[in-house]
């Protein structure tokens, strides 16, 4: 009697749950990145993006995949997770990156105020996150206002210009000029508010500029507006924790720091109170939180 023997192919492994990538995988990974560039999309508001960001935490294949699509699209990934979303900010090559220049155009300044811009956004990241441990813990949310915001510059300028008297420096840089000592004489001589027949603030002056940043910040899901006061009174979102959490270690944002306007060592203030401020032009009402 001969042994039966089958002849017929081995039937394949079976594939780990997960390994293999499906058209419809790679739409869900698109469209988890899609959800993560509307920024003022609140996750819990959103069941499909909800289940999303859990696939993303519990199949690594998933997020892997959605990682590669986000990085093909110039992105890098910040934070996923319930609070934050999929929380992106666009490499400097992305064809998402907002650069400097673009938005002063599109605040209708001229390219000589892109440094007072560019101090803006610098000084509502200082302000925001003032110490270490405000960036790292997830649970801290910042508040500022557009008359906070200029005040805090225009001491920051007062110390740039006491800074660099000591060192005998000149102290009208040309506008041209890199860094912060260009821009702070430039704010300085700039008037707070300004007037037009209307009673509107005008876009040129300090606070309209600060004013823009601040509603740039929010249509980017990085403030959320939370009154009128003190020409506008803003808070928090994980999203701008995370930007900022992420630019830390810039060059501009380490200098605007070490001025000592806002301390960031010691835990105890928010914000210290300039020595003298008879002759410094400050708005009224700046809603500043000096703390001793």
């Amino acid at each position: 009697m001969t042994e039966h023997v089958d002849r017929s192919e081995p039937e394949p492994a079976a594939a780990p749950a997960g390994s293999a990538v499906t058209p419809a995988d790679a739409a869900d990974a698109a469209r988890l990145v899609a959800f993560g560039l509307q920024p003022k999309l609140a996750p819990a508001r959103d069941q499909e993006y909800t289940e999303l960001l859990r696939r993303y935490r519990e199949d690594p294949a998933f997020a892997r995949l959605a990682d590669a699509v986000a990085a093909g699209l110039g992105l890098v990934v910040l934070e996923v997770s319930p609070r934050a979303g999929m929380a992106v900010t666009a490499a400097e090559d992305s064809v998402f990156a907002v650069r400097m220049g673009d938005y002063a155009r599109r605040t209708a300044a001229d390219s000589g105020d892109r440094f007072l811009h560019g101090l803006a956004h610098l000084a509502v990241a200082a302000l925001a996150f003032p110490r270490p441990e405000d960036l790292s813990d997830d649970s801290y949310i910042g508040r500022v206002t557009v008359n906070g915001v200029d005040t805090f510059v225009r001491q920051a300028c007062r110390r740039l210009e006491e800074r660099a008297e000591e060192q005998g420096e000149n102290t009208d840089p040309a506008t041209g000029a890199p860094g912060l000592e260009a821009a702070w004489r430039i704010w300085a001589r700039r008037s707070a508010t300004g007037a037009t027949k209307d009673a509107r603030r005008p876009a040129a002056s300090t606070t309209g500029i600060v004013a823009k940043a601040l509603a740039f910040l929010t249509d980017s899901g990085f403030l959320q507006r939370t009154g009128d006061d003190n020409g506008g009174t803003y808070r928090t979102t994980a999203r701008y924790q995370l930007q900022v959490r992420d630019m830390a270690g810039s060059a501009a944002l380490a200098e605007l720091l070490e001025l000592g306007v806002v301390p960031v060592t010691d835990g105890t203030a928010t914000l210290l109170p300039a020595e003298d401020t008879d002759d410094l032009d400050l708005v009224a009402d700046a809603g500043l939180p000096f703390h001793s």
